[in-house]
Formats: C-alpha cells, sequence, structure tokens
C-alpha cells in the first residue's frame, strides 16, 4: 500500500512584520545579509519567525515539517555565505528568476560549520507528539554549481569537498524523519561529458550521512537521459520530479525506460504562482502520474510544491500549504490508506 506524504522543500516566505522588522535590524544592503554573526535582536526575530512558520506547516496539517529557512537570504548558497572559510562577491542571478543571492566564494576549506544543524535542532524542539521533521539541505551538485572555487583548483575535487563538506553537516544533525536535496542544477546545468559519475557519487556522500530517508528533489525542466541514469545509481530513497515547470513527457520518459526508486517525489503545486490549486486538482495529478508508471507501485508518493515558496506572498504561501495536505487526505481516503 501506498503511504502519501505531503511536505515542501522549506524557504518559506517572511511573515510582512519580520521583513519590516528585519530590515530595520540587518539593514538594507548586501553586507547586511547573514553571514552567521547575527546580534541577539535579530536571532530572537528569527526564533519568532521560525515558530510562526512551523505553526503554518501543523495549521495546514503537513505530514512532514520543515525548519523553513528564513533565515537563507541567500537561497540555497546559504550553508557556503555563512562558513568562516567563504566570502560572499557579486549578486548573481538566482536560476532563471528575479532572485538574486551573493556569490559564496571558497577561499579556504571547507570544515564543518554546523549553522543549519543550530536550526534544525531550535526546529526539533517546537515539534509536538508525532509530527515529523524533514531536513533540507542543497544538494552538493547544486551547491558546487552556485559556488566559486578559489582553494581546491580542480572540478571533481571541489565537488567532493562540498560533498563532504554537506556529509559533516547532516551527520550533526538532529532526529530527522526526511533529508530532502533540492539539486535544480541537475537539470539546468547538467554534468558535463564525463561528470556524471561524480555528481551521482557525490549525492551518495551525502546521503549515507544519515539513517533517514532522502530525497533528490529536481526543479525548473527536466532531466536528461544520461544524467538520469546516473542519478539512479545514487543510493538515496526517492527521486523528485517538477510536473508544473519540468517536460512531463520527459519525466515519463525516463521513469519508464530507467525505472525510478521505491518511492517518488512529484512537484504538483506551482511554487511561483500565486493561483491557488484545489486539492481535487492535486489529487487528479497524483492519480495521473501513477497511472502513467505502470510498472511500480510506490512505497511512498511525496507531494510537494515544484519549487521553494518563497517567492509567493504570505497568505498564498499558507493557502498552497493547505491544498498540499488537503489533496493527500483526499487521495488517503479514496483508497482507503491513511496518510
Amino acid at each position: 500500500m501506498t503511504e502519501r506524504v505531503a511536505t515542501t522543500a522549506g524557504l518559506f516566505p517572511l511573515p510582512d512584520w519580520a521583513k519590516t522588522q528585519l530590515s530595520d535590524l540587518k539593514g538594507h544592503q548586501k553586507h547586511d545579509l547573514i553571514d552567521g554573526s547575527e546580534g541577539p535582536e535579530v536571532r530572537a526575530a528569527y526564533e519568532r519567525v521560525r515558530t510562526e512558520l512551523i505553526e503554518d506547516q501543523r495549521d495546514a496539517g503537513l505530514d512532514r515539517i520543515v525548519e523553513g529557512q528564513a533565515r537563507w537570504d541567500d537561497f540555497l548558497a546559504h550553508p557556503l555565505a555563512v562558513h568562516d572559510n567563504v566570502e560572499t562577491g557579486g549578486i548573481v542571478r538566482y536560476f532563471d528568476n528575479n532572485n538574486f543571492y551573493r556569490d559564496p566564494t571558497v577561499v579556504g576549506e571547507l570544515t564543518v560549520d554546523g549553522d543549519v544543524a543550530a536550526e534544525l535542532d531550535a526546529a526539533h524542539g517546537l515539534l509536538e507528539g508525532g509530527e515529523s521533521l524533514q531536513a533540507v539541505l542543497p544538494g552538493p551538485y547544486t551547491l558546487a554549481a552556485l559556488a566559486t572555487d578559489e582553494y581546491y583548483g580542480d572540478e571533481a575535487e571541489f565537488l567532493n569537498a562540498i560533498a563532504g563538506f554537506l556529509a559533516e553537516e547532516v551527520r550533526a544533525l538532529p532526529p530527522h524523519e526526511t533529508l530532502l536535496l533540492p539539486e535544480p542544477s541537475l537539470v539546468t546545468d547538467a554534468p558535463a561529458e564525463g561528470a556524471h559519475e561524480r555528481a551521482s557519487a557525490a549525492v551518495d556522500t551525502v546521503a549515507a550521512a544519515t539513517d533517514a530517508e532522502v530525497v533528490v528533489q529536481s526543479s525548473w525542466g527536466a532531466h536528461d537521459e544520461k544524467t538520469y541514469a546516473h542519478l539512479m545509481d545514487a543510493d538515496v530513497d526517492a527521486l523528485g520530479f517538477d510536473f508544473i515547470a519540468g517536460d512531463r513527457d520527459a519525466h515519463l520518459y525516463n521513469i519508464n525506460e530507467y525505472g525510478t526508486k521505491d518511492a517518488i517525489s512529484l512537484g504538483l503545486v506551482d511554487g511561483q504562482n500565486t493561483e491557488i490549486e484545489s486539492a481535487g486538482t492535486v489529487r487528479e495529478r497524483i492519480d495521473w502520474v501513477d497511472t502513467k508508471v505502470p510498472g511500480q507501485e510506490f512505497e511512498t508518493i511525496y507531494v510537494t510544491p515544484n519549487t521553494e515558496l518563497a517567492y509567493l506572498p504570505v497568505s498564498k504561501y499558507r493557502e498552497k500549504l493547505a491544498v498540499l495536505a488537503a489533496a493527500v487526505d483526499e487521495a488517503a481516503a479514496e483508497t482507503g490508506v491513511s496518510a
């Protein structure tokens, strides 16, 4: 019987009160963004935000709770942007949208940092009985693609260093049910010829650092065949597919040609569009994908937005959370399987 799990990749929008308060506390310039050395007033504001974001997920009825990553001014580049051996450079466009991050330039050894672990420790302490924590860290290939290397001097060595750094960060995390690794760059900036095995091995390095279920989530398109085939070699529990912005036929070709894992993550709610899907529409999308993969019965189907939700107004993001949970509940009621 298939378990359906409503969850997200985090990176939620800041509440309106927090935007105003944090702008006053931090300033308005590039150098005022989070670097890991924020003072007590800023930390207190983010603690309040974290509590609100977890309450939003609880109110919506999500099956996995994420920390929300409100401090991640640099989106998925954040774990490097706060590292002591990384300097933040010029502003760079964050994939193909109107958001930007500071170029994290690695100038020294990527030793364990613990910044994300501290966030997750705080989130874990806010959970109530029966709630499950989902950790979110950028996938190693994507984090390397977003960064600039001025220390390791070799592309393969740099990717290995990023993977090792992330693995050490994972080992420091509190108990978590799922580890989700967003890997949009595997779609938007696929590995060059000869680099596919390295990308898969880097994912393996991070996944091996936890006993939790590991999901590798793509966004903004579909994998090319070679990237997908090598990603299937990674020892993870689920691969994630963007069925909103991605090429659905390409996804289905890859799955049916090369197989997929025993679990699957489906990006079925638009994380960049304020139009609110109905729970019935999302449930139909779950069923549609299931029918298009006739050769496999999944142990778990993760139902997610196709991207982070930070692009949305707060009211819309909350509605999207509720839709995810309601769609999974409806699907469970239809099949007689509890969500």
